[in-house]
């Protein structure tokens, strides 16, 4: 992920005019306890985690409510009343920092989504995947660099400072673009909180999928603010930017697919779990987070690289590990997943309230508003430019009529894709901000007006989305998506349906697959698709060497002898 020279520095304060920073937590000298204000502070926030489960829990059945939005409530709560405390205007309750953001909260939640997604049904769905992620991603960039270059010339902003450029009132081409770039970004993380994988498979393969490929996107975009001439472009530049993004999705992708094979082969050959499985889930969560930074290191798209590292992990080094491992990895990593969105959450909520970065907006706050709905109005028609077109084309290739895409499933993908997170606060901050801090008026409007938009789309959004869901989608239509989402070409698909032990559709929504289609996907014979031969490919010359299910070595001991064979 490109970032710029942001400090790691997070701060939160207790104490008028006190700052914490959590990256270079150090004790006092001759002191060998830390900061009492420190303490205090990292209590607060550990209790305030706590409290986000607490009434998450409370509020499981809500069709309302969901985790993400209760944390970044309660986020905005407690900012609130540190902000109105006597003397409130004085603390620094915490300010945003990419880096933590990035290095430390987003791969968990990323590598879990990876680890848990239903690889068939995301494959299936890759190349109308790739169609969102990549093609939708230009569009809406495009849109939202246009929209907001002929907006905000008339909106008098102010100066802008851009990384290393200084702009005048006249916003240059670079900003529109940086604009673009910052909102055409979905936030995976929203995705994961308000689709659920079970109910809606397509949907949410669909939206979190191109949420994955918006991160290379993305990548490619702010690559080409800062290292092409966008401003006399050309068809030269336009191959540089196509070789770039190629370049960029498929070594992020082979890199993670390389960490996840290592991890099984290592595994498998030494059989940690002979003598410990604390070594095996720790080599499992290690490596995962290497195959990250690795990414990071060599200027790649992270998140991309943990998420294929996640789903050969599933495939492979998870089957070649004791069975006692694999409870605890599958239990680890979705803890760890879910503490980091809590955490992120809140985290967004207590930030958006630093009194820092409104006070340079303060003279002119309607100038903040029209803003704010300025970019959440781009956002919206930039999303729907590529979601409906786009919906069309993918139905051509959908042979099947079960297989297309809805009107009322389009509408849904579009409105899951409008939220923003955190993901567009760290680039707002890479693009306006010098260590976390911002001079210029221009630039305050940017990220305040960020933080609206981010603010409005998770908590306003968020709360109608399971309910639109329910509108559009009710409980007995899903199952029969569900059902019917399978390969009805493949007479296997039709049986595992029926054999699935609870996985698969009710009795009702079962029966009411015509019959004649029924039996005629009995009969038929299967089709030869590219997961048929990847299988073949797999099973022939992967699984004997990396392991996975049904190619674990007999060590003693092993799951393998244990459980015996698949």
């Amino acid at each position: 992920m490109v970032r710029g020279s942001m400090s790691a520095e997070v701060f939160v304060s207790v104490a008028a005019g006190g700052r914490f920073d959590l990256g270079t937590m150090t004790t006092n000298p001759g002191d060998s306890t830390f900061d009492y204000p420190s303490v205090v502070s990292i209590n607060i926030f550990v209790a305030l985690l706590c409290a986000c489960i607490v009434i998450g829990h409370l509020l499981e059945e809500n069709r309302w409510l969901n985790e993400s939005t209760t944390a970044l409530i309660i986020g905005l709560c407690t900012g609130a009343v540190i902000l109105f405390a006597p003397g409130g205007r004085n603390y620094v309750i915490m300010m945003f920092s990419e880096d933590l953001f990035f290095i430390y909260v987003l791969p968990p939640i990323i590598f879990n989504a990876g680890f848990q997604v239903k690889k068939k049904q995301f494959f299936r769905n890759f190349m109308t995947i790739m169609l969102f992620g990549v093609v939708g991603t230009v569009i809406s960039f495009i849109i939202i660099s246009f929209g907001a270059s002929q907006v905000f010339r008339i909106m008098d902003l102010g100066a802008l400072e851009i990384r290393d450029y200084f702009v005048s009132s006249l916003i240059s081409f670079l900003v529109y673009t940086a604009i673009g770039a910052i909102f055409s970004a979905t936030d995976s993380v929203c995705t994961l909180q308000v689709l659920n994988q079970d109910d809606t498979p397509l949907l949410y393969s669909l939206v979190f999928g191109e949420g994955v490929v918006n991160d290379a996107t993305s990548v490619v975009l702010f690559h080409a603010i800062q290292k092409f001439d966008l401003v006399h472009i050309d068809i030269k530049v336009v191959m540089k930017l196509v070789v770039n993004f190629f370049y960029l999705f498929s070594t992020s992708t082979f890199l993670g697919a390389f960490t996840g094979l290592l991890s099984a082969y290592i595994i498998k050959k030494l059989y940690f779990g002979r003598h410990s499985t604390d070594r095996e889930v720790a080599l499992m969560i290690l490596m995962a987070y290497l195959s990250y930074m690795l990414a990071e290191l060599l200027d790649l798209s992270g998140i991309l690289t943990v998420f294929f590292c996640g789903i050969v992990m599933s495939h492979y080094t998870w089957h070649n590990v004791t069975e006692n491992s694999r409870v605890t990895t599958k239990h680890a990593f979705a803890t760890l997943s879910f503490i980091a969105e809590v955490f992120l959450f809140l985290y967004v909520g207590m930030d958006a309230l630093d009194i820092e970065k409104w006070r340079s907006v303060s003279g002119s706050p309607e100038k903040s508003i029209r803003v704010s709905l300025v970019l959440l109005g781009l956002v919206s028609v930039g999303r729907a430019a590529f979601v409906f077109p786009l919906s069309l084309i993918a139905n051509i290739s959908r042979i099947s009529q079960n297989d297309k895409l809805t009107l009322k499933q389009q509408v849904i993908i579009w409105w899951a894709g409008l939220m923003r997170g955190a993901v567009s606060i760290a680039l707002a901050y890479n693009q306006f901000t010098r260590s976390g801090q911002t001079h210029q008026q221009g630039n305050a409007f940017m990220i305040t007006s960020t933080i609206s938009v981010v603010l409005f789309t998770t908590v306003a959004l968020g709360l109608m989305t399971k309910p639109l869901i329910h509108f559009f989608l009710p409980p007995s239509t899903r199952h029969l998506t569900m059902s019917l989402s399978l390969d009805p070409s493949s007479p296997n698909s039709f049986l595992s349906l029926l054999l699935s032990n609870g996985q698969a559709i009710e009795v009702e929504a079962e029966n009411s697959v015509p019959r004649s289609t029924s039996l005629r996907m009995l009969l038929m014979t299967p089709s030869r698709s590219v997961h048929h031969y990847w299988r073949m490919f797999d099973d022939a010359f992967m699984r004997p060497v990396f392991g996975g299910r049904g190619f674990v070595p007999l060590v003693p001991g092993s799951p393998t002898e244990r459980d015996g064979p698949d």
